[in-house]
Parts: structure tokens; C-alpha cells; sequence
């Protein structure tokens, strides 16, 4: 469960979130709103990308703003340029670094990075190039690295904004599979047409919060 309380943000002059309470407790969510909506910024709260400047928020029992490290380890991120989370030569090391923190046998890792590879259909590139993969094949890769340390919550920022229509496909079937609670925050208003629910936030504050259909409605009412 993530609980926004009176959670209130600015940058400089410039107010992002204005008052946000929240508590989000289904499965698959979706988050939202035109550009500059504060979006990015409710998300990177979830695992202390970002402090609030008021407020607070609870992931899990665990206070995001106070135990960084502990709240990181129970929520997982994903950009939306997977470029930017793949760091190793090949996609198995890549896999087997997200590891070595938190598992110091060789095997071990060696045996986890193998199976979620397996997972996502990316075991036949354990040894490629990383950085040579499809954008989808990227996408995948670094849901895997984050997946690997065992999240309970994954948010996901526009995780489709690379990728072409059979990737976004490949891509919402996969998040489909998940056991982990999810967080979305997209443009993509077809990825989110079968959550639980969708909140629409408008100039920092939360204008609408339903099942998807209705929110989807008042966004674009909204836009129109």
C-alpha cells in the first residue's frame, strides 16, 4: 500500500504537487495528465527520487522521506529511455549487477539472472551486447534488472514512450503477468484501459480518480 498525506512540492518558484492524499492499494494503477501535470514527480516520491517538501509518503509501512535505502528496496523503477538503467556489456551482466548487493554467491546470482531472463524471453540474449537490443528487447531488460531483487512495488514512467505498437503491445502484455503492484504514469491511454483504477492529475492536484473508463473521460474533457 502507498499513502500520500498532505504531500505538497515545489521546485524554485514552481508548484508541482499541491496537496496530495492518496492511498493506493490496488493492483495495477494508472497515473495520468498533460505534461507538467506533476506526474513524474508523484512517482520518483514513491522511492525517494524525489522528498516531498510537506507531507509524507508510506510505502509499504515504510516512510519514504526517512528510510531511503529500506524504501528503494521495496519499490522498483523503470524510465522511460531504458538507456538510462542499462549499464553492463551484456544483458546477463547487466541482470547479474542489480544482484550484488544483496547476494554475494556467485551461483546464486548467476542462477537468478538465468531465470528471470527466462522469464522475459531475453535467455537467448544473455551474452548479446546490451545496448545493441530492440528498444522492446531494452524495455525488457530493465524490468528484468529491476524484477531480479524481488520489489513489491513497481512503478514504471512512461514506459512506452520509445517503443513502437507491437513493443507497447509486448510490453502491456508482460505488465499484465506481473504479481507485483504496479504504478504506471503514461500518455498511452490504451495501457491503462484495463486497471483498477486511474487517476488524473491536472497542475498538481488530483481532478479525477475512478475506474478507467470515467477517468480516462474526464481527461479528456479536460484536454478538450
Amino acid at each position: 500500500m502507498i499513502e500520500f498525506s498532505g504531500v505538497g512540492h515545489a521546485y524554485d518558484d514552481r508548484v508541482v504537487l499541491r496537496d496530495i492524499d492518496l492511498v493506493l492499494s490496488e493492483r495495477r494503477i494508472g497515473i495520468i495528465g498533460a505534461n507538467g501535470s506533476g506526474k513524474s514527480t508523484l512517482a520518483r516520491m514513491i522511492n525517494a527520487l524525489v522528498v516531498p517538501d510537506r507531507g509524507s509518503v508510506v510505502v509499504n509501512g515504510i516512510d519514504a522521506t526517512r528510510e531511503k535505502r529500506r524504501v528503494r528496496r521495496e519499490v522498483g523503477f523503470i524510465f522511460s529511455d531504458p538507456d538510462r538503467q542499462i549499464i553492463m556489456p551484456t544483458v546477463v551482466e547487466d541482470i547479474e549487477l542489480s544482484l550484488t548487493r544483496t547476494v554475494r554467491d556467485r551461483a546464486e546470482r548467476s542462477a537468478r539472472a538465468s531465470a528471470v531472463l527466462a522469464q522475459f524471453g531475453l535467455d537467448g540474449h544473455a551474452d548479446h551486447p546490451a545496448h545493441q537490443l530492440s528498444g522492446g528487447q531494452k524495455q525488457l531488460l530493465a524490468l528484468a534488472s529491476v524484477l531480479v531483487t524481488g520489489p513489491s512495488v513497481l512503478v514504471a514512467d512512461e514506459p512506452t514512450t520509445l517503443l513502437d505498437l507491437r513493443n507497447s503491445s509486448m510490453l502491456r502484455d508482460v505488465f499484465a503477468t506481473l504479481d507485483e503492484q504496479l504504478v504506471v504514469l503514461t500518455h498511452d491511454l490504451d495501457l491503462v484501459a484495463d486497471y483498477d483504477r486511474v487517476i488524473v492529475l491536472d497542475d498538481g492536484r488530483v481532478v479525477a480518480d475512478d475506474e478507467p473508463a470515467a477517468a480516462v473521460a474526464a481527461y479528456r474533457e479536460l484536454m478538450a
